[in-house]
């Protein structure tokens, strides 16, 4: 492939001139004179326009998981766009490759999961699921059962509603939100929220937060709860055994529907196809993107469950919910394709026996290094988190979100991109990784660490930890 020539300094004063990117400081991107820009990839490494190679420790955002460079998704879009390359759902009309990529995902959803809604993003898809909630317990008869109970530190997108759903007040902050009918309860953070403490115990108490808000508010007025599997922009928050069973039995106790945010563990980031099958619990909905399509196109869906469908059809009324691009074409086919390359090239396996085993194993490199709180992982997400005396989990500067950007940046400035979420830097790579590049991933998290060992000591004394809500913004 012929590779264009760019005039990078002025990409970069376009950028600031014209070019808003999404959560970002635009004061600092300004001063900075521009975004860095990245302008090829291959495998699982990025290059940026001064022609640095970075590998990619976060496949894009939380997606690219059959790694970049993949000739036969580009092949499979210009076959499909020289066909047809776009016609909407609505006016009871469909296109084949929506129709054929809504049967493949129900008979990965399996079970009751059967009915499939397409959207173009993550936040889409859980507009759609606020929405077809609200819509059910209206046509059942319960218009008063509409609260939403999910988790502080949760990220469901940044759409009104999606933001609303989430639980990061830096985005309730901006614009007004949460919107009325949400609640917000405790996360299963172990290390922040459970220090110390039985993982059965913290398991406990964490569903147990969820039971009393759902007395608290009225449990003829709650519609459903809405979680992550694993809590991905709110630091890979991966749940204590157990935590998962006692959620399915509080909502099947008080008739609430259980929706679980697959955007980022869908399509096998756990080592199984969705994070539900991992954790062995049954939703009544199923939020999805990302993966679906590796990033390639945008491209979402919602798995809906066939009681939930019947409903619908008992009505004459229309779902008036739907968007301009539900079900696109292009995006249906390349998304079909990328879940062929996931079954043909055995890669959600590779991630539950091989890769994400080995990631699992190098991370745990890291716990002796006097920075290093704790490293966590489950398939192939994984996190370390920062702290400023080893054996406790205890923050930089009283607080969190004083180191993680330290490390970040020094991971980055050492060829590695990751993400800092306060004090954590998270990690997400493409299923295509290689055994050497993981051990790379960690040589050079170690090195940040040692690198940032003297800027840290110049913070102030610390403080017990004070657990924040939220992601540090940006990268």
């Amino acid at each position: 492939m012929t590779r264009r020539n760019y005039d990078i300094a002025e990409i970069r004063r376009l950028d600031v001139a014209h070019h808003l990117p999404a959560q970002a400081s635009y004061k600092l991107i300004r001063d900075l004179g521009g975004s860095r820009i990245i302008t090829r990839a291959e495998g699982s490494t990025i290059w940026d326009g001064d022609g640095n190679a970075i590998l990619d420790g976060m496949a894009g955002l939380w997606c690219v998981d059959v790694g970049y460079g993949r000739s036969e998704l580009a092949d499979v879009a210009h076959q499909q766009m020289l066909e047809l390359p776009y016609y909407n759902s609505f006016f009871r009309t469909a296109t084949v490759p929506a129709v054929e990529l809504a049967a493949k995902i129900a008979g990965l959803l399996g079970g009751d999961l059967q009915h499939i809604f397409f959207n173009s993003s993550g936040s889409e898809s859980n507009d759609t699921v606020f929405r077809l909630v609200r819509t059910y317990w209206a046509i059942k008869g319960q218009p008063e059962r509409s609260i939403f109970i999910s988790r502080r530190n949760a990220y469901h997108g940044s759409t009104v509603a999606g933001a609303s759903l989430g639980g990061m007040t830096f985005m309730h902050a901006q614009g007004g939100l949460p919107i009325p009918g949400i609640e917000h309860v405790m996360q299963p953070y172990a290390f922040g929220e459970g220090f110390g403490e039985d993982p059965e115990a913290f398991a406990a108490r964490a569903a147990q937060d969820i039971e009393d808000r759902i007395l608290a508010v009225g449990p003829e007025k709650v519609a459903a709860f809405i979680g992550e599997p694993v809590q991905g922009a709110g630091g890979v928050i991966i749940p204590p055994p157990g935590y998962w069973q006692r959620v399915e039995a509080i909502c099947r106790k008080y008739g609430i529907l259980l929706v679980s945010d697959e955007v980022i563990t869908g399509f096998g980031r756990l080592g199984e196809w969705f994070g539900f099958q991992k954790f062995g619990y049954t939703p009544d909905i199923v939020s999805m993107a990302k993966g679906l399509s590796s990033g390639y196109l945008p491209i979402s869906a919602t798995g809906v469950s066939h009681e939930i469908v019947e409903t619908l059809r008992s009505v004459d009324d229309d779902f008036v919910h739907g968007y301009t691009y539900s079900g696109h074409p292009v995006s249906a086919a390349v998304a079909l394709r990328n879940i062929e390359i996931l079954e043909r090239e055995h890669l959600v396996d590779r991630v539950r026996d091989d890769i994400g085993p080995y990631f699992a194993q190098a991370l745990k490199r890291l716990d002796a290094h006097p920075l290093v709180g704790e490293t966590r992982s489950m398939g192939l997400i994984g996190a370390v988190e920062i702290v400023s005396r080893k054996g406790t989990n205890q923050r930089f500067g009283g607080t969190e979100g004083k180191a993680g950007p330290v490390v970040r940046d020094a991971c980055i400035a050492g060829g590695l991109m990751v993400r800092a979420i306060r004090d954590s830097i998270v990690m997400c790579p493409p299923f295509v990784i290689t055994h050497e590049e993981v051990d790379r991933m960690i040589a050079i998290i170690g090195a940040a660490l040692d690198d940032a060992q003297e800027t840290l000591a110049h913070l102030a004394a610390p403080l017990p930890l004070e657990v924040s809500e939220g992601a540090e913004p940006g990268l």
